[in-house]
């Protein structure tokens, strides 16, 4: 289920929730100001093109890092096998992970964030695959390659009579679909998005991509119970996230030109790019936060620019339409985009 929805978040309620975000963190311990040279000392293993080795470490990790400094909270990642990233957290050595699955086991000593990115799995084979399963059991006597160190659920790991083939990470996993050794791979949904984006002649060449989500995990930042500030930390951590959402600095992390998400709490979703120059035609490609959106016109969805809400592409402005900022520009921004090796 999701989280409760907070109040409508108008303009001047982005702008109050930014100064009660400030006064909180005047109340924030010592290791937690900006100011101090200590820092939240995060932790979290390599899972691209969420986390990784690389200068940027991931676009879960850039998000999680760039909320935090907007929250005047100064925060490192250290990226180190998972098994070290849950048994530092729990000596203490690090102070939580930035990109988390909450389960009731971890909320006991940790607290997690709302929610600030899904995943979703969908299942890619080799060009001229049958990939319309809409549930793993639909795959029964197939063998799919899955990242073994990552507990996808149970729609996933109860399935009956799927053989699973563990790899390493999404390339092992490419490289045993093209070699023949699975028929299937389990793979994000924002991964395939990349692979569209930046890989589409080789993606669409030798891959077929499935349209139904077989599995889906939130993800959460995770800070101990036990670290001093830690409630405030993560309150702050959630009002920022919102406001990055509205604002477009989301998008432009994730690089994926649009998005659609409810950034004002009323219950429906609005789409945000990032910047305040839309282009002439609606959006061809928009990426779904929750992935629970229901399918409908472009043209007729509410957009949020500049602070305000448009009912429908037809009521924003013409000003907002006029300069064109390409999509591809736009996916600059964030993270080194994330390839594989085909």
């Amino acid at each position: 289920m999701y989280p409760k929805r907070p109040a409508p978040l108008t303009p001047r309620l982005i702008v109050q929730r930014a100064l009660s975000v400030a006064l909180c963190l005047t109340m924030l311990p010592a290791m937690a100001r900006a100011d101090d040279p200590r820092e939240l000392r995060l932790a979290s293993d390599i899972w691209p093109p969420f986390t990784d080795a690389t200068d940027r470490q991931g676009v879960a990790v850039e998000l999680v890092h760039t909320a935090l400094q907007r929250a005047g909270i100064s925060a490192t990642t250290t990226i180190v096998e998972w098994k070290e990233v849950e048994t530092g957290i729990r000596k203490s050595r690090f102070d939580g992970c930035a990109a988390m699955w909450r389960t009731e086991k971890r909320a006991r000593d940790l607290f997690f964030s709302q929610p600030y990115l899904e995943n979703r799995l969908v299942l890619v084979g080799r060009r001229g695959s049958d990939v319309s399963a809409t549930k793993m059991s639909d795959l029964a006597g197939r063998r799919v390659a899955a990242v073994g160190r990552y507990a996808y659920g149970s729609e996933i790991e109860n399935s009956i009579g799927v053989y699973y083939i563990n790899s390493r990470n999404d390339q092992d996993s490419l490289d045993k679909l093209l070699a023949g050794e699975v028929e299937y791979m389990l793979v994000d949904e924002l991964v395939v998005r990349y692979l569209l984006t930046h890989q589409r002649e080789e993606a669409i060449s030798k891959l077929e991509i499935g349209s139904t989500t077989l599995g889906r995990r939130k993800l959460h930042l995770a800070i101990r119970r036990d670290l001093p500030g830690a409630r405030e930390i993560i309150d702050a951590f959630n009002a920022e996230i919102r406001t990055m959402l509205a604002d477009g600095t989301y998008a432009g992390i994730l690089q994926v030109g649009w998005i659609r998400a409810d950034v004002d709490g009323d219950g429906l979703d609005e789409l945000v790019t990032l910047g305040d120059s839309l282009g002439q035609t609606p959006p061809g490609s928009v990426y779904d936060v929750f992935g629970d959106a229901i399918e409908t016109d472009p043209e007729k969805e509410r957009v949020f620019v500049a602070g305000s809400i448009y009912e429908g592409w037809d009521a924003v402005p013409e000003e907002y339409k006029r300069q064109t900022v390409p999509d591809e520009q736009k996916m600059k921004l964030g993270t080194t985009i994330f390839t594989l090796k085909f």
